[in-house]
């Protein structure tokens, strides 16, 4: 028997390498996250989404995949995570997982063994070119292609260069894919957060004579319907679970086909207008606040828009995006625990699933950090690279702007006292 109990979940979304450590290593990890359900239980989450746990060499906080199978030593072992899932049950607690298929690692067994020859098969898992490419950039900066030696081809990579992205319009590679999710979901989990799933579908051929911008071409890309609607008919219909997919660029009625009650994909879209609305012509890199009068728009278009239709993502952070209290907000001391509540009564008194990233219950503002050298985020240094090296904008300047749209919000040294305060 199928419900909808994700219409009745709130989520609390965790990145385990800054949540909470077992061992005294400087590291969150799994056992952490189990010392710590009773909290999360205690604030009225129903759901944890975690964010990737998979092993990889961490270019991209996780989100560069080199075994989907296989637990990152430095979060502990499947040992670990088999006890978080049963002790998470045993409390109410649902436990969703990140899944990343648009991309993986270069250090993915099918991209180290397909571009060596050992298995050629796996070559064509990824997408290449091997004439001259196009002008695609990469989202982090600099050219979308990269050239591999052994291969004498370029590999398509929408982020970092060593995220090659995955080729899914061959069958055997989705096969491989749909088992892996099989895999977690026999093991108990509850669903799946889908990592830039509206990326997933890339044109065929990949177009010539194009700008820069390779989002035209890759956002809702021309099968991306037929590839969920096989991955649900594969995988997701014999499971009671939950599905949220991340959808950059989506519009209300995208989000139909992704997420409409008839359509049959996925339950719900994360989509980013509310976020967006800051940038400027540096594009995310931005200073400005959002407009009250245009985030009530958004708000109001996508609440009005998917009712009786579909499923509303409720959030207004998450590991992608700056502090909510600092964006949306104001997280000047005597402002802070105010402005925090006014956010969180805010969203939960629309309709949807709401969405808490770690520390919002808190109030957790941005670290307003300072220098270069305090970042860990790929995306961040890219860009400051991209724009004070080319000479675009003096150092101060993007200094600022990273201080105040910046993914990385993880406090080193300077984790600030009042942030053990809860009330």
């Amino acid at each position: 028997m199928r419900t909808e109990w994700w219409k009745d979940a709130v989520v609390y979304q965790i990145y385990p390498r800054s949540f909470q450590d077992s061992n005294g290593d400087g590291i969150g990890d799994l056992r952490g996250i189990i010392q710590r359900l009773d909290y999360i239980r205690s604030l009225g989450a129903t759901v944890i989404w975690l964010c990737p746990i998979y092993a990889s060499p961490l270019i991209d906080n996780g989100y560069d995949i080199s075994d989907y199978y296989a637990i990152h030593p430095e979060l502990g072992t499947m040992e670990d995570f088999d006890c978080l899932l049963r002790q998470a049950h045993q409390r109410g607690l649902r436990v969703i997982m990140d899944l990343v298929v648009n991309h993986t690692s270069d250090q993915h067994r099918w991209f180290q063994e397909g571009t060596s020859g050992q298995n050629p098969a796996y070559r064509d898992y990824y997408i290449w070119e091997t004439e001259k490419p196009n002008r695609w950039g990469s989202w982090f900066g600099g050219s979308a292609w990269e050239y591999n030696a052994r291969v004498g081809a370029h590999y398509l990579h929408i982020f970092a260069k060593k995220q090659p992205d995955l080729n899914w319009q061959n069958p055997t590679l989705r096969d491989e894919i749909y088992r892996m999710m099989s895999w977690w979901l026999n093991k108990g989990i509850d669903g799946f957060r889908m990592d830039v799933i509206s990326l997933i579908s890339k044109p065929d051929p990949i177009p010539r004579d194009t700008g820069s911008d390779l989002s035209p071409y890759c956002i809702n890309g021309p099968q991306v319907h037929t590839y969920l609607k096989e991955m649900r008919q594969k995988v997701l219909a014999k499971y009671d679970i939950m599905t949220v997919g991340e959808c950059p660029g989506i519009t209300v009625q995208e989000a139909q086909k992704y997420a409409g009650t008839d359509s049959g994909e996925l339950n719900m879209v994360f989509q980013f207008e509310h976020t967006s609305l800051t940038d400027g012509k540096y594009g995310k890199w931005s200073a400005d606040r959002t407009d009250l009068v245009k985030l009530k728009e958004v708000l109001n278009r996508w609440q009005n828009g998917l009712r009786e239709t579909s499923w509303n993502c409720l959030f207004w952070g998450n590991h992608d995006q700056p502090r909510a209290v600092s964006k949306f907000g104001c997280d000047l001391p005597e402002y802070r625990v105010l402005s925090a509540k006014m956010l969180c009564a805010c969203l939960y008194l629309m309709q949807g699933t709401p969405y808490i990233y770690q520390g919002e219950e808190i109030g957790m503002p941005n670290p307003h950090f300072t220098s270069l050298e305090q970042y860990r985020d790929i995306e961040s240094i890219c860009a400051y690279h991209d724009f004070v090296d080319s000479g675009v904008v003096e150092k101060r300047m993007m200094l600022t702007l990273l201080a105040h749209t910046s993914r990385d919000t993880t406090y080193k040294d300077n984790f600030p006292i009042w942030a053990e305060q809860t009330d």
